[in-house]
């Protein structure tokens, strides 16, 4: 199952999915509600919320995944929020592992300076404006991917201004969650020229999951001999070679 960042088409991991599905496996990409295909009239029909992502979107991705391939074992592929949000499943007992890039809390106050005001605009300025005037926020304006849904936008900017990325809404917003009940082996892959899933915003999500074992792998573009990799380019086919991360530590989990 590839879980897809805030705002990114399904379509955006073709050739990854494909890649995994030629290494042997059964792969189900998705929109979540009110992005892409899976946008129907206005943006913000269905209640679409980081919360109705991750507890109705997820859960019935995997749902359906396992009813496309059963009698096996079902693994995650987060991308950015795709990982974050995985403890709101309602169905988490299933997956045997979980692989993320660029997952992270997403904290502005461990960011660099100069990026550090970029995102404060974006979430503090940007994103209330937008959603004033038009009622969603036009994230693809600043080439962050779709347009967003106004409660998706806005939870993302409370959420990334808080003091713990999904856990600042528990016993709020969040009545349940299985954050502290997942305790599957993941690893996290995130790179040195990436603003937003620093190191230390990637110990920060992972806090999140008092039972997991995790592993943390940084990524140092040039040593590896790409021009950049930053929060997007893992999946890009330019950077295929990457994907052998995800393989290997699959195949490693099948059981």
């Amino acid at each position: 199952m590839i879980a897809p960042a805030t705002g990114i088409k399904q379509t955006f991991y073709n050739s990854f999915a494909s890649f995994l599905a030629d290494s042997g496996f059964g792969v189900i990409c998705y929109d979540n509600r009110g992005i892409g295909k899976s946008r129907k009239g206005s943006i913000n029909d269905g209640n679409p919320s980081l919360i109705t992502w991750g507890r109705q979107d997820m859960t019935a991705v995997l749902e359906k995944l396992k009813d496309l391939f059963p009698e096996t074992t079902y693994h995650l592929v987060g991308h950015s929020a795709g990982g974050q949000l995985v403890g709101l499943m309602n169905n988490t007992k299933n997956l045997g592992s979980m692989f993320n890039f660029a997952c992270s809390s997403g904290s502005i106050r461990n960011m660099g300076f100069l990026f550090k005001l970029q995102a404060y605009f974006f979430m503090n300025v940007f994103i209330p404006i937008n959603n004033l005037l038009f009622g969603q926020t036009n994230s693809q304006w600043v080439g962050m991917g779709e347009p967003l849904p106004k409660t998706v936008a806005t939870q993302w900017s409370q959420w990334c201004n808080g003091s713990g990325y999904v856990a600042m809404a528990f016993e709020k917003e969040i009545d349940k969650h299985a954050y502290d009940e997942i305790d599957i082996p993941s690893l996290w892959l995130h790179a040195t020229d990436d603003s937003i899933a620093n190191l230390a915003n990637v110990k920060d999500m992972i806090s999140v999951f008092p039972n997991l074992k995790s592993e943390i792998v940084t990524l140092e573009p040039r040593i590896l001999g790409f021009k950049e990799i930053g929060h997007m380019k893992f999946f890009s086919s330019k950077n295929k070679k990457l994907w052998n991360y995800a393989v290997s530590f699959l195949n490693e989990n099948l059981k």
